[in-house]
């Protein structure tokens, strides 16, 4: 099928639930409950389970870690009777797919990464507990949290015995946080061969879900200079470094607020020794976008301005590696975010509707074509931080909102 017809059968689907008021304020909708009421008793289990994936080290690239998790993982989409297939990474690890089959039609993608952006002994430093209603440890929002949510959503379908339809895709990145070209061709590859991609990132601090993501890259600037010894003869060099630090000062100021285009230098290396001049020096900024276009204004405004020297006789050369793309708002979100608005409306919550700065797999999905909407794991904050938490009683909303979204989806 292709991009262009899976985008029209979801918006005629989505458009028909719609039009029929299938989703009717929150005031007056009632929650299916029987999912609720099994949403409600995995509660306990959930937590214990989002326990030992947080006292495991998953930081990228860890192999022993990011096992442990894949295998808890497979462990218990095995017993729901998924069909696993394990793919093989750059650096490795294994992603996962995990595939259901069922009698209806539309085809769903639910997405999650195993693993975070903690170094290994993070786990014993700073354990899973709950205090105050918010459980911590490592990644326990970004995005253990979401393997969570995603298991026990299809625990809650298999319970009530619903196959309406075609295939569950569970795709599991064990490179989000840091990329890599197996995850991305994956990801693509996946997400064409479905209707419709749910994301499993953190649902955001104020109860919300992501309807767009800026996209990432990272600028270059390098700079040659001339070496000479710094207390004796200084003026016969050329000092990169203070070539750099000019370049970074200027080519900082090439956002645009406007367009949600942000540059950040955020690694700067020069020299290795005091007291000598230093001949080289490099910068790299972090560079978010929110469209397309604007990655493409930096890379020519980084060469165009970075002709603008301090220090005369320096070679100045700029790049940037394109990451992950934006992912745009589109009509098709606007229509996922309608329905998961009118399925949170069942519990008498209301969902904000948020964009954010940080790039994910969502973006993968979406820049194929297929309809996207981000943002289903557990609801916490702090993101990337020792601090990082997840709401507990996020978990019962959002196992629901998952569970009775992918039932939409299907067509009941």
């Amino acid at each position: 099928m292709t991009v262009t017809a899976r985008r029209s059968r979801l918006a005629v689907s989505l458009g028909l639930s719609l039009a029929l008021g299938a989703f009717a304020p929150a005031a007056f909708a009632q929650p299916h409950q029987q999912v609720l009421t099994h949403a409600e008793q995995y509660k306990g289990e959930a937590l214990k389970l989002l326990e030992r994936l947080v006292n495991i080290d998953s930081g990228s690239g860890y192999v022993p870690g990011l096992t442990q998790v894949g295998d808890i993982a497979i462990d218990e989409l095995h017993k729901l009777g998924a069909t696993i297939e394990k793919v093989p990474n750059s650096d490795g690890t294994q992603h996962v797919l995990a595939t259901f089959k069922g009698t209806g039609k539309a085809k769903i993608l639910l997405m999650a990464h195993m693993d975070t952006v903690f170094k290994e002994g993070s786990a014993a430093e700073r354990p899973f507990h709950i205090k105050d209603g918010r459980a911590y440890g490592p990644g326990v929002m970004d995005d253990k949290g979401g393997i969570v949510a995603g298991i026990y959503a299809l625990k809650v379908l298999k319970n009530l015995d619903f196959k309406n339809y075609a295939q569950i895709t569970f795709l599991l990145d064990a490179s989000e946080e840091t990329g890599s070209d197996v995850a991305t061709d994956l990801i693509k590859k996946t997400a064409k061969a479905h209707d419709v991609t749910l994301n499993l990132e953190p649902g955001r601090p104020a109860d919300g879900l992501v309807v767009w993501r800026k996209g990432s890259a990272t600028a270059l600037v390098e700079v040659k200079g001339k070496a000479a010894h710094a207390g004796v003869a200084p003026e016969l060099g050329r000092n990169a470094a203070m070539e750099a630090a000019h370049q970074i000062l200027q080519l900082g100021k090439l956002g645009d607020a406007e367009k949600k285009t942000t540059i950040n230098f955020t690694v700067l290396k020069a020299g290795d020794r005091t007291n000598v001049i230093p001949d080289q020096a490099t910068a790299k900024a972090d560079v978010r976008a929110a469209v397309p276009e604007e990655f493409d204004r930096i890379e020519k405004d980084l060469a165009r301005v970075s002709k603008d020297k301090l220090i005369a006789e320096t070679e100045v050369t700029t790049s940037l590696q394109r990451g992950l793309p934006p992912m745009p708002q589109t009509k098709e979100s606007d229509r996922l975010m309608a329905m998961a608005q009118g399925i949170y409306g069942e519990l008498g919550r209301k969902l904000t509707e948020e964009g954010s700065g940080g790039a994910a797999d969502a973006s993968l999905s979406a820049g194929v074509g297929t309809p996207t909407l981000d943002g289903f794991g557990i609801v916490g904050g702090n993101i990337h931080t020792p601090q990082e938490y997840a709401e507990v009683e996020s978990v019962v909303p959002r196992i629901y909102l998952l569970s009775r979204m992918i039932m939409e989806l299907a067509g009941r």
